[in-house]
């Protein structure tokens, strides 16, 4: 195919260049500095001509595909499809390397103009949504991901692309929403830390930052929860970002050229520590399973993965007509063969996944009434929300231990709200009464379930009883240090079912004296799952 590249000297554009030419494609490389494109086409053997996207578009002919490259995506201006309405004006594809939400889902209104000349217009034929859609699909093998969780985790040694950093840099410290048990939830752009295990056993952590992932993928795969992040190899780096992350999520700090060449110096200055290992991790929940697609770029070929699904695109040489988000549009088999010349391992593992409960709980979890399972069953996060009422204790030990603690202040009828988190150690519990919050973490041990506030924790004694499940404290600890038995308090804690309803009993008396220290009861349902159309 004759094919015209813009953005063609840039890290992934330069890259994306040489893989066509390999594949026998007719290159021109399209960049705005004419030198900078003259020199890498004459070490290509291939054309070039200088071209601002922006500007004229007069040269965008008598070509089979034109490719966008260059981004970033999001400073497109007032008409971001500029360029792709060129191209399918005289009768081209359009395909782009776009990472940004918005210019991947706003693709769609070309539709009728690509429909029309029978070409193509495609947005994400990038590592997202192209491959990490690929490798959803192969994971999911027909079945529907209950959770999907993708990770990018750069090597450090990797050069980097101003556009790229320029994206990263606008979105941290800065809200972005993301699909979390079936409804959108704000958070904070480079924020919620995770780690991730790559093939030969490199480990990598990745943040939070908005890909089309999370715009696409919940509508698409119909997922209860999709979410990204994307990793830098040094821990310096990862904290320098997330610091100047804090700082604009209360000072609006522009992202302009001065700032991003700071960036861009710093990272320079570091590009010799770590390594040239980067990698992409996909991960599904479904039936049971957690199942991850794994990749591990060697020797700096990681820039290289980003153009993987436009090389495998292009082999197939007819083009879907129409435009679209590069949702499926390339197989997962078709991305290892586009990937077979780079030094890149893959690998796919899964293993069991079950929420904490079941395996302390044993054949007795089956005895429990439905809703009261379901409460248990978190795979990501699930959010309950109901009424309670709420009495405390009145003597000065009670109130003490009650405020310590964080419990709801008395309340005749009060509005509910529990939101349960799974992580690989546990569950978090978030509760709600009224405008009170308090918290605890939950973990599966040996010795049965732990539930842990501030310093204090406390091994519950699980027990099913006629069909309620009761919490009584067996032991508790400061810290390491363990509490005699007379300074534990007493539980007398169950959640039942009650008219087909989840309810609960919580009454907790204070260790010596014996006082109330607080007594919660009342009822809970799931929060209805919101509409999943893309945004």
């Amino acid at each position: 195919m004759k094919v015209l590249l813009i953005g063609g000297t840039g890290v992934f554009g330069s890259r994306l260049a040489r893989l066509l030419i390999r594949d026998e494609h007719q290159v021109t490389l399209a960049a705005r500095n004419r030198a900078r494109v003259q020199v890498l086409a004459s070490e290509l053997g291939c054309d070039a001509i200088t071209l601002d996207r922006d500007g004229d578009l007069s040269s965008v002919v008598g070509f089979d595909v034109v490719i966008d490259a260059a981004g970033p995506f999001h400073t497109h201006g007032p008409d971001p499809y500029r360029l792709a309405r060129a191209a399918l004006k005289a009768g081209q594809h359009y395909l782009d390397l776009s990472d940004n939400a918005a210019f991947c889902v706003g693709i769609r209104a070309l539709d009728t103009e690509a429909q029309a000349v029978g070409r193509a217009a495609i947005s994400g034929l990038s590592s997202v949504p192209a491959l990490s859609s690929a490798a959803v699909s192969a994971l999911s093998a027909g079945a529907r991901p209950e959770v999907i969780d993708t990770a990018i985790l750069p090597g450090n040694r990797s050069p980097r692309g101003i556009s790229v950093m320029t994206s990263i840099l606008s979105q941290a410290g800065r809200p972005m929403r993301v699909w979390r048990s079936g409804a959108w939830e704000e958070v904070t752009g480079w924020s919620d830390p995770r780690m991730y295990d790559l093939p030969d056993g490199v480990r990598r952590q990745g943040w939070q930052i908005e890909v089309p992932d999370q715009s696409l993928f919940p509508a698409h795969f119909g997922a209860d929860s999709v979410t990204f992040r994307a990793g830098l190899e040094l821990a310096i780096m990862r904290y320098g970002l997330a610091a100047f992350a804090l700082l604009r999520k209360f000072v609006r700090v522009p992202v302009n050229g001065f700032v991003v060449q700071v960036f861009k110096i710093a990272a320079d200055l570091l590009s010799p520590f770590g390594s040239g290992r980067g990698g992409m991790s996909v991960m599904v929940v479904v039936a049971g399973e957690r199942r991850y697609w794994r990749l591990l770029a060697e020797d700096g070929d990681g820039p290289y993965i980003p153009a993987i699904a436009t090389r495998a695109l292009l082999r197939r040489n007819v083009l879907p007509v129409g435009a679209r988000p590069a949702l499926d549009v390339i197989t997962l088999e078709e991305a290892k063969a586009a990937m077979s010349d780079l030094r890149v391992k893959t690998e796919v593992a899964s293993v069991p996944f079950q929420p904490i409960f079941p395996p302390v709980l044993g054949a007795s979890f089956d005895a429990l009434p439905e809703v009261v399972r379901k409460t248990h069953l978190t795979t990501d996060i699930s959010r309950w929300q109901g009424q309670a009422r709420v009495r405390r204790g009145s003597s000065l030990w009670s109130r003490f231990l009650g405020g310590l603690f964080g419990f709801p202040p008395e309340a005749g009828e009060i509005d509910v709200e529990v939101v349960k988190t799974a992580t690989p150690q546990g569950e978090r519990w978030n509760r709600r009464f009224g405008s009170s919050r308090f918290r605890s973490f939950l973990t599966a041990t040996p010795d049965g379930m732990t539930e842990r506030f501030g310093p204090f924790t406390f091994l519950l004694g699980l027990t099913v009883e006629e069909t309620a499940l009761y919490f009584p404290v067996k032991s508790a600890r400061v810290g390491p240090l363990p509490l005699p038995r007379w300074l534990l308090p007493v539980s007398i804690a169950r959640e039942y079912e009650q008219g087909g309803r989840f309810c609960f009993d919580v009454k907790l008396h204070a260790p010596v004296t014996g006082d109330l220290l607080v007594h919660y009861q009342g009822q809970l349902s799931p929060v209805p799952r919101a509409e999943a159309s893309e945004r």
